[in-house]
C-alpha cells in the first residue's frame, strides 16, 4: 500500500479514537512499578509523566495512543506468598496511580464514569483483580475488593488454584468447584465483572452454566486460529452468541501467532510459575540456543478480531493488549501509543466506524452496565454469600488437593 494510503487510514483512525473512548481490557503497569529496582512501588518514583523507553506504558504514550479507559491488573502470582496481602497492595498502587496524576486519570467505579471521563479529556480508571489466589479460598475478600474499587476479577492466573482450573495447569477441579462457582454467583451479586482470561475450557463452560451476568476474556484470542490454551475455543465462541459478553483480542505473541506459540511453548512451561519479570532475558537466552523468536504481527491480531467477529457477531468484541512493561509484542504494537495502528488496518479491510466504536469501547461499556444492572438486582433478593473451600467443597476434597 503507498504510503499515503496507510497515512489517511491512520487518521480516519485517530479521529475516531478521538470522538469515541477508547478501552483496553487489560494492562500490568502496577506489577512493572513493584519491580522496578528504583521505584519499588513508589508511583510518584517511577514518574508516569515522562516516556519510558525500557517499558511499553506511561501517560505520554497512553495520550498518543488516545486511551480513553485503561483496566488495570492487580496482578498476583499464582505462588505467591501472602497473597492477600499483595492483591491489597497491588490495589493500592492503583489507587496512587489515580491520586498521583489527578488531572490525567479519573477513578471509573461504573460504566458511565467511562464517557464522563472522556467528555473531560481524562482517562478512565478501572481497577481488576487479575489472580483469585487473593481470596485465599475465602468468598470475604470479594466484598473488600469491591469496596475498595475493584470491577473486574480474572479467576485464576498460571496456576490452578483449590477452586479453578488454569488453562495453563493440570486440572485440580475438573473446571469450577462449588466453592469456584459460588465465587461466580458473588461477583454477579456485587456487580463485578468475572473474566476467563485465564481460565481452562471447562471453567469457561462451568462459568457460563453458572454466571447470570455478562462475562468477558478480556486478554484472550480465537484459539482456531493459534492454539494456545489461553485462547477461547470455538465451542465456547458459540455459546457466547445470542448472549452478551466479550472476548478481547490481546497483542501478546505466542497468543496471536502458532509459529511463535511453538517457538515459546518450552520458554512458558518453564517460567510458568514465575514470580518475577526477567522475560527479556530469558527468552535472549533461548534464542541463543533455538535461533532468533519468529515475529507476530498486526495484520495477525487483525486475523483474530475478524475471526471472532464472524463467530460471534462485532458488538462482543474489545481489545485487551496485555502490555506489561518488557517490548515483546509485535513490532507495530510495540507500546501503547501504537493502538491507532490496529484501527488503521481495521478500516484498511473495510470495517464501519460503528462497529470499530464498539470495538474500542462501546460494547465494553454496554457489558459493565449490564453486569451494574444484574448486581442491584440480586443485592435486593440475596444476602452476601458466606464461607470457604472447606465450607462449600468439604474439608476432606480440599485437603486432597
Amino acid at each position: 500500500m503507498a504510503a499515503s494510503g496507510a497515512d489517511a487510514f491512520l487518521k480516519r483512525a485517530i479521529s475516531l479514537l478521538e470522538r469515541v473512548p477508547l478501552l483496553d481490557g487489560h494492562n500490568d503497569l502496577a506489577w512493572v512499578i513493584r519491580l522496578d529496582e528504583e521505584a519499588r512501588g513508589d508511583v510518584l518514583r517511577y514518574d508516569l509523566t515522562r516516556v519510558h523507553p525500557e517499558g511499553d506504558t506511561d501517560i505520554p504514550r497512553l495520550r498518543e495512543g488516545r486511551v480513553a479507559a485503561q483496566v488495570w491488573a492487580a496482578y498476583v502470582p499464582t505462588d505467591m506468598p501472602q497473597p492477600a496481602k499483595v492483591a491489597l497492595e497491588q490495589i493500592d498502587l492503583i489507587l496512587r496511580i489515580e491520586q498521583a496524576h489527578p488531572d490525567v486519570f479519573l477513578p471509573a467505579r461504573k460504566a458511565a464514569d467511562i464517557a464522563r471521563a472522556h467528555r473531560l479529556g481524562k482517562i478512565a480508571s478501572i481497577i481488576a483483580v487479575e489472580g483469585g489466589v487473593g481470596l485465599e479460598n475465602s468468598l470475604a475478600p470479594l466484598r473488600v475488593w469491591q469496596a475498595a474499587g475493584v470491577r473486574l476479577v480474572t479467576l485464576c492466573h498460571n496456576g490452578s488454584l483449590d477452586w479453578v482450573d488454569s488453562a495453563t495447569d493440570a486440572a485440580r477441579s475438573g473446571g469450577l468447584s462449588a466453592f469456584g462457582r459460588a465465587v461466580v454467583r458473588e461477583l454477579n451479586r456485587l456487580g463485578m465483572i468475572v473474566d476467563c482470561a485465564h481460565v481452562s475450557a471447562e471453567v469457561m463452560h462451568h462459568v457460563l452454566d453458572t454466571s447470570t451476568a455478562p462475562i468477558v476474556f478480556s486478554h484472550s484470542n480465537a484459539r482456531t486460529l493459534c492454539a494456545h490454551p489461553r485462547n477461547v475455543p470455538d465451542d465456547v465462541l458459540d455459546r457466547l452468541k445470542g448472549r452478551e459478553g466479550l472476548v478481547m483480542a490481546t497483542f501478546v505473541p505466542d497468543f496471536v501467532s502458532e509459529p511463535v506459540r511453538t517457538w515459546m511453548k518450552p520458554l512458558r512451561e518453564a517460567h510458568l510459575r514465575s514470580i518475577g519479570g526477567g522475560w527479556l532475558a530469558a527468552i535472549e537466552a533461548w534464542e541463543k540456543v533455538h535461533g532468533p523468536r519468529p515475529q507476530a504481527a498486526l495484520t495477525q491480531v487483525a486475523d483474530h478480531i475478524e475471526y471472532l467477529a464472524n463467530r460471534i457477531g462485532a458488538r462482543r468484541l474489545g481489545i485487551g493488549s496485555d502490555y506489561f512493561g518488557v517490548p515483546t509484542k509485535p513490532p507495530e504494537l510495540m507500546n501503547v501509543s501504537r493502538f491507532p495502528h490496529l484501527f488503521a488496518e481495521l478500516l484498511r479491510r473495510g470495517w464501519s466506524e460503528e462497529h470499530l466504536a464498539g470495538l474500542a469501547g462501546g460494547n465494553f461499556i454496554r457489558v459493565m452496565r449490564a453486569v451494574e444492572r444484574e448486581g442491584r438486582r440480586l443485592r435486593r433478593t440475596r444476602p452476601p454469600l458466606l464461607g470457604t473451600v472447606q465450607d462449600l467443597d468439604g474439608s476432606a476434597a480440599a485437603a486432597s488437593r
